[in-house]
């Protein structure tokens, strides 16, 4: 990281492992509508504009990992965390400082990746006034005290809220709390340290969206949540290309011996310029053509892979998932069924998305037309997104 002094610094901690949440990864890399949680919060917090700068604290050893998971995303620095969230929410804070510090800090969590911008907006406000603030909502149900399982006495909930993050705080004074505190206790959260050195935190309004995900069915309910939120859409793409002795072959990303290879501005590929249609055209985008114009010199002989992961990133911006690819390959030869799995697998590889969402088929026309003729080869593809709804 530059040492540069922010004005406000996200500092999102995902070093946790989530037993509670079932299932074989840490629930920070699991997905919810075809989308990492991490990534979730990643994109909430970048999409706010008083924020200047994201520092992710990860799982010893999860660096590599999470930077797989985040391509492109706008991400400060990682930091490894500790065996304890105050032992990594403090590494985080360590590493802003000798970076050059920030004149504030929102303290997140990633399990709570689904953060609107309004509560962002109250808890940067209170800080106008305040050391610290967090956002909170009212308890709504009765409460009990327990007697070994018997209902004890009503708790008086006229005064108790549900603390959420993020949590906001002038960056030096919860930077000092931190370094303050006894090693030998454990704080419920950041907003307690700063309150024991003699600092007010301001509650604001929370939001029911800001819930955190810790079990099984928390999952299940936001996975629900989103799909209700989310419209399909499908698109189709269709290329031809001329094939030219002296040319390399490459179809579906894949590099095929063959006599004849395809002719174009670029490499040439038909399959993946027909998948990229497709994306686009789903997107309501344009064509390939618009995007990487033949008239532009630097496309001259690029690698397809670069059109489709541009398309793939398309998708992410607009916060989609590419459910469902579907190509055909049309021509007479070469023989498409032994590179099949290669193609399907190099598909599924820049796309980032499973093998099990990619299909490929092949078929000839019969020896008619100018695929026949084995003057060119054609594509079509048709491809499924899920979109948020108002996308």
């Amino acid at each position: 990281m530059m040492k540069i002094k922010h004005g406000v610094v996200a500092l999102l901690v995902a070093a946790g492992q989530g037993s509670r949440a079932g299932g074989d990864m840490p629930k920070q890399f699991r997905q919810i509508a075809g989308k990492p949680v991490l990534a979730h919060a990643v994109d909430a917090l970048a999409a706010h504009a008083p924020i200047d700068a994201i520092l992710l604290v990860v799982g010893a050893g999860q660096e590599e990992a999470v930077r797989a998971l985040l391509p492109g995303r706008p991400i400060a620095g990682i930091v490894a965390g500790a065996d304890s969230r105050r032992g990594s929410v403090r590494a985080g804070l360590e590493a802003m400082a000798a970076s050059g510090g920030a004149e504030r800090v929102l303290i997140h969590d990633a399990a709570r990746p689904f953060l609107p911008g309004e509560v962002i907006d109250r808890l940067l406000s209170a800080l106008d006034l305040h050391a610290g603030a967090v956002p909170a909502l009212p308890v709504a149900d009765t409460l009990v005290r327990g007697d070994e399982g018997r209902a004890g006495p009503v708790v008086d909930r006229s005064a108790l809220f549900r603390v959420q993050t993020p949590q906001a705080f002038h960056f030096d004074a919860i930077l000092a709390a931190h370094r303050r505190w006894d090693e030998d206790r454990e704080a419920t959260d950041d907003a307690q340290m700063l309150r024991e050195q003699g600092h007010d935190v301001i509650l604001v309004e929370g939001d029911e969206r800001l819930e955190k995900l810790t079990y099984p069915q928390d999952f299940a309910r936001a996975e629900a949540r989103l799909s209700a939120q989310r419209t399909t859409r499908v698109g189709m793409g269709y290329d031809v290309h001329r094939l030219a002795a002296g040319e390399e072959l490459w179809l579906g990303g894949v590099r095929i011996d063959h006599d004849h290879g395809l002719a174009g501005h670029s490499d040439a590929d038909v399959a993946l310029h027909a998948i990229v249609d497709a994306l686009l055209g789903a997107l309501a985008e344009g064509d390939i053509g618009s995007h990487f114009p033949p008239s532009d010199p630097q496309w001259r002989g690029a690698a397809s892979s670069r059109f489709l992961e541009y398309a793939a990133d398309r998708v992410t911006a607009r916060g989609g998932r590419i459910e469902h690819i579907d190509l055909t390959i049309i021509c007479e030869a070469p023989k498409i069924g032994p590179h099949r799995d290669s193609i399907r697998q190099r598909i599924a590889e820049i796309l980032a998305i499973g093998l099990d969402r990619v299909s490929v088929k092949a078929t000839t026309t019969e020896r008619l037309g100018f695929t026949g003729r084995r003057e060119g080869i054609a594509a079509q593809a048709v491809a499924t997104l899920a979109l948020p709804a108002l996308s």
